[in-house]
């Protein structure tokens, strides 16, 4: 039978992690293992763990603080499953959610990524009809899939390269090739993208399934009060990603993806709506940079 864990790299709000901890433990299938990596300091978090007494939640946290990326890359490690989700500690499944994707896998054996149906929530919980971000993805980059559709090699590529439409904690990943690739170093924001890039390039294919709604996204407010919101870092790291992967898109004799990465026309949509804020807030630095994304990106 195939096994599943879910991973789950924790650090922020206990509620909400303890939130997305009992949606697991919600599962109508309950033949799963969860692993919470803590990365963080909360004093009454280890003994929460010891109270549910549950032997399929496995908790252990790092002596010292890793990063998202380093987080990230230790879940991967420690998964032993032969498919692994890495779902984000603020996130929610619903009770189908494994039931569901088991199906897709005994439909589909092998298959290298399953993306479930996902509904976005606010950070209070609450299901919206979607932001700009989520709308986009939707009406303009997202393949319309009625029911299920499989998608891999150049098509995938270049689809998720002109724009991420992906929901990367909902997805199911086969472990074995999830283990021998996992997390790129150099990468902090962009590297979910990079690994979907990476594993098409190792020839997996996805399994996109619309057929019903399994999992929840929250998506939070961004504070204009954030220097980070505006600086531009993660547009700067986009920058250096879609460049590298043009020129593999490339030697690979994937053009349509070349061209895709090249002019990465989400992540440019995305720079140019957040640079008001970046004005509004006096972050000049932030708004050269967003402008410089949104602007010129793409010439080369």
């Amino acid at each position: 039978m195939v096994t599943f864990d879910f991973m789950l790299p924790y650090y922020g709000d206990v509620q909400l992690m303890q939130d997305a901890v009992r949606s697991v433990l919600a599962q109508t299938d309950r033949d799963f293992r969860l692993v919470v990596i803590d990365d963080g300091k909360e004093p009454d978090v280890p003994g929460w763990f010891a109270a549910l007494g549950d032997d399929r939640v496995h908790y252990t946290r790092n002596e010292q603080n890793l990063g998202i990326t380093k987080n990230f890359q230790k879940c991967v490690r420690l998964s032993e499953a032969d498919y692994v989700v890495v779902m984000g500690c603020d996130d929610l499944l619903h009770p189908h959610y494994l039931e569901t994707v088991r199906s897709i896998i005994e439909e589909r054996p092998g298959i290298g990524m399953v993306q479930p149906g996902v509904e976005v929530i606010d950070g209070t919980g609450q299901v919206t009809q979607g932001g700009l971000a989520d709308n986009t993805k939707k009406r303009l980059y997202a393949p319309q899939v009625k029911g299920r559709r499989l998608m891999g090699g150049e098509e995938l590529a270049a689809s998720v390269l002109r724009g991420n439409w992906l929901y990367f904690p909902s997805i199911a990943w086969r472990g074995e090739v999830l283990r021998k690739v996992n997390f790129r170093d150099d990468y902090s924001v962009i590297q979910d993208l990079a690994l979907v890039v990476d594993l098409l390039e190792a020839g997996e294919q996805m399994v996109i399934d619309n057929t019903t709604t399994v999992f929840q996204y929250r998506r939070h407010a961004v504070s204009e009060s954030s220097v980070q919101a505006f600086s531009g870092t993660r547009f700067a790291e986009a920058e250096r990603y879609f460049s590298a992967v043009a020129a593999r898109m490339d030697a690979r004799g994937w053009p349509k993806a070349a061209r895709a990465a090249r002019f990465h026309s989400a992540s440019r949509l995305h720079a140019l709506t957040m640079l008001p804020g970046a004005l509004r807030s006096g972050n000049k630095a932030g708004a050269r940079t967003l402008a410089k994304h949104a602007f010129t990106s793409g010439q080369n």
